[in-house]
């Protein structure tokens, strides 16, 4: 495609160990009675914890699943942590990873580079071993972290175990500098350590170790494009969940060469001047500082495809087969773009004009503009705010999105959707903007899997909805499929059949869409020949 310039998608062995508590004998009137068992304490293979019961789940909070990567680690792979014998307090959930404070999903850290944590949240009553989830938060691998995402409703209506996982951002896990001593992908590695845990204590939780589904949305959901494609992965999940991600798009990985010419960038922004010890100096810098150095915003950072962890790019491994086989639900919301076009009309205040809009489309797609602008006139979906939303979503998500569904399908079981609430919830005191409707944009989906303090919450329709596709995600978890009594039929997605089930609120709001037609596949397409 021929552009003056290119919009890409911005910002990816069960050891069982017993419950906590013992099983005491007493008396009480003459019989022998069992004290009941300490629901708050869990023994993991690393030692025992203790959490909370809160309503109808227990959450664990804070545990640790690698060493702290500070000091000498720093830059290192991850490491086993050090056992404890006396319980963990696990009320409490541990420092989020250094990140920049610039955008709205930034976490702020409490405790340096130490934070390799994981949180637990479990129904109270587990009965038999239930299908694990594994969260990877997104954050276009420089925000963000795990404990965020709060997932009770997941939990205990999904009937399943939830880990919602930290991983190294920016500069501290994606950072790769031809003079840096370190391996590429620590964030990645990261994430596999997690799993690890995850097969080594997941029964301790009432959890199956052997029905692993990880799960991720935009930088998390690129994650799992990537563990897809990773040898380190394999045999440590067993189905995965991709969400506001396009594994055979643009912005799954990134080149080695790329990802050494944004290291050299860092490194001159903390100081570096190009003659010192590359390596002493970076292992040398303040945490803050580095921080500083980050590439922040949507475009720094990415998998890189470094021939070890990542040999392949995730489009590549896909297309050839040579990725972890497993099931895949996947796909994106109906409105990807529609936040920051809509942000842009409340900060001027103004709607963009028809005029505007071809000025954008024209700065965006150049030499393919006037292709642009016959297939969606500036009124074409109400009005040129929407329009353009409309563009840029179709062209960095929703194609990607439908390209890797039929790349998938050649050779794992799919099931594809399109979240499309009209009026989704957005978030806390964020205005709308007032020329057209938003839509489910970019991460709104997540208001209906999670409690996410972000999000306005929902009204009783979409609640309905959230309870839906609650039940779709953990039946999907539990089998494979997401199909089950009292929720309508979701085909799968095949090579002959590309069935994608539309998700929306309201009468007649979940079934099949024509999700090519809707997204103008075949015009994306035609573009790139």
């Amino acid at each position: 495609m021929s552009k003056k310039t290119r919009y890409t998608a911005a910002a990816t062995v069960a050891v069982a160990a017993t419950l906590g508590g013992t099983i005491a004998a007493g008396s009480v009137a003459g019989a022998a009675t069992a004290a009941q068992p300490d629901a708050t304490k869990v023994t993991t293979v690393e030692g025992p914890v203790r959490g909370a019961v809160s309503g109808d789940v227990r959450t664990f909070q804070g545990i640790p699943y690698a060493a702290p990567p500070i000091g000498d680690l720093r830059w290192k792979s991850p490491r086993p942590v050090t056992p404890w014998s006396a319980p963990l307090d696990a009320r409490k959930p541990g420092s989020a990873c250094p990140q920049p404070a610039d955008q709205p999903i930034a976490v702020p850290g409490t405790n340096g580079e130490d934070c390799l944590y994981l949180n637990v949240t479990t129904p109270a009553k587990t009965g038999k071993r239930l299908p694990v989830i594994v969260w990877i938060h997104g954050g276009s691998f420089v925000y963000g972290d795990g404990a965020t995402y709060k997932a009770a409703k997941l939990a205990s209506r999904g009937k399943a175990v939830v880990v919602t996982v930290n991983y190294r951002l920016g500069v501290f896990g994606f950072l790769s500098h031809p003079g840096l001593r370190a391996p590429a992908n620590l964030g990645l590695q990261d994430q596999q350590a997690a799993l690890g845990w995850v097969r080594r204590n997941a029964a301790a939780f009432g959890g199956d170790a052997r029905n692993v589904t990880i799960m991720g949305q935009s930088g998390g959901g690129y994650s799992v494009c990537a563990q897809l494609a990773s040898p380190g992965a394999r045999g440590l999940f067993d189905k995965a969940i991709v969400q506001s991600a396009g594994c055979v798009g643009e912005d799954g990985s990134m080149s080695l060469k790329q990802a050494h010419a944004n290291g050299i960038a860092t490194a001159k922004a903390l100081g570096w001047d190009g003659a010192a010890d590359a390596d002493a100096y970076l292992r040398s810098a303040k945490t803050a500082d580095l921080v500083k150095a980050t590439a922040a915003g949507h475009g720094g950072y990415r998998p890189v495809v470094d021939g070890k962890v990542l040999p392949l790019a995730p489009a590549r491994a896909l297309a050839t087969g040579r990725f972890n086989r497993v099931p895949v639900l996947h796909g994106s919301t109906h409105d990807e773009m529609s936040g920051p076009v809509g942000a842009e009309e409340t900060r001027t205040g103004k709607p963009l004009t028809a005029a505007g809009y071809a000025t954008e489309v024209t700065k965006v797609f150049g030499d393919d503009a006037a292709a642009v602008l016959a297939e969606y006139p500036a009124g074409s979906h109400g009005s040129p705010g929407a329009t353009l939303s409309a563009v840029l979503t179709d062209s960095a998500w929703s194609a990607p999105a439908f390209d890797t569904q039929r790349v998938l399908a050649r050779h794992v079981p799919v099931y594809a959707y399109d979240f499309a609430d009209a009026d989704a919830p957005y978030f806390k005191g964020v205005p709308r903007p007032k020329s057209f409707s938003l839509g489910t944009g970019h991460m709104v989906d997540l208001a209906y899997l999670f409690e996410n303090d972000l999000f306005e919450p929902l009204n009783e329709r979409q609640a309905r909805l959230s309870d839906t596709v609650i039940s779709y995600w953990s039946r999907f978890a539990r089998t494979g499929r997401p199909n089950g009594h009292g929720t309508p039929a979701w085909r799968r997605f095949t090579p002959r059949d590309a069935y994608v089930q539309k998700l929306s609120s309201g009468k007649d709001g979940i079934g099949r869409t024509d999700f090519a037609a809707d997204h103008h596949y075949t015009f994306w397409t035609s573009l790139r020949k």
